[in-house]
């Protein structure tokens, strides 16, 4: 573990951390992403997350770290200056942004259409990894690789990697794998979700504002509900998706 002391908030490698906290089209430019907190940081380095360089709070203890990661030392004060968490654990690590590959479907998954909170988007991909069920993002969802949506992961962005695709990958990619397209919806077409096969399906979860795309409704093979008392209008996104993983695990 190389170590190094760096007291100015100007420095090079601060700023590029600021950075890619914040700035999505950064994050892709550069094929890094930054993750805040220590107990993510042992996560990432658990799973081999391909952690390159640490940025390190003077007073916080480390989990062990590899030789070849950079670790540089800030004070408290710095730390703080950099970090966007309200309470900073003081560790902020940056990896390398997975390599997108083509969309290649096998078996069911979950696909995210729209889905703009990047809690929401968290809490979804830390429920489908205990559910064993992949995701897939469509257009309009928040970055995966967000801080704020890596730390809602859990740690499970590191297990997981979620793919991106545009709308008609995505069903081009289930007609080659022969999955049905089923998407969730309020519409007079829409059957209970308990009376479908999910065993193998591609199951679409909206926006709760929007709710599923027009694109993906008119490429869907299905519509499906969630059913539920009628006074409600709908639930939230990560509730839902929570109800259809569980309804697809179920029928493995």
């Amino acid at each position: 573990m190389r170590e190094e002391r760096i007291t100015s908030r100007q420095n090079p490698l601060l700023r590029h951390v600021k950075k890619l906290l914040t700035s999505r089209s950064y994050r892709q430019q550069c094929g890094e992403y930054a993750g805040d907190g220590t107990k993510l940081l042992e996560e990432a380095l658990r799973w081999d997350a391909g952690v390159k360089t640490i940025v390190a709070a003077e007073n916080v203890a480390l989990p062990p770290v590899p030789n070849m990661v950079r670790v540089a030392r800030v004070p408290k004060d710095v730390m703080e200056s950099v970090s966007q968490m309200q309470t900073p654990q003081g560790a902020i690590f940056l990896c390398d942004l997975p390599q997108p590959e083509p969309l290649h479907l096998t078996g069911s998954c979950l696909i995210l259409d729209g889905i703009q909170d990047p809690g929401n988007v968290g809490t979804i991909l830390r429920t489908a990894d205990a559910m064993e069920i992949p995701v897939v993002l469509a257009e309009g969802c928040a970055d995966p690789y967000s801080p704020k949506t890596v730390r809602a992961t859990m740690g499970a962005i590191f297990r997981t990697r979620p793919q991106m695709a545009g709308r008609e990958e995505i069903a081009a990619a289930c007609r080659a794998a022969e999955i049905p397209l089923i998407a969730t919806a309020l519409s007079e077409r829409s059957v209970d979700i308990r009376t479908l096969p999910l065993e193998r399906a591609a199951v679409v979860i909206g926006s709760e504002g929007r709710g599923v795309s027009p694109e993906l409704l008119a490429l869907s093979q299905q519509q499906a509900i969630i059913p539920m008392n009628p006074r409600c209008e709908s639930l939230n996104a990560a509730v839902a998706a929570t109800i259809v993983l569980w309804q697809m695990r179920g029928m493995r």
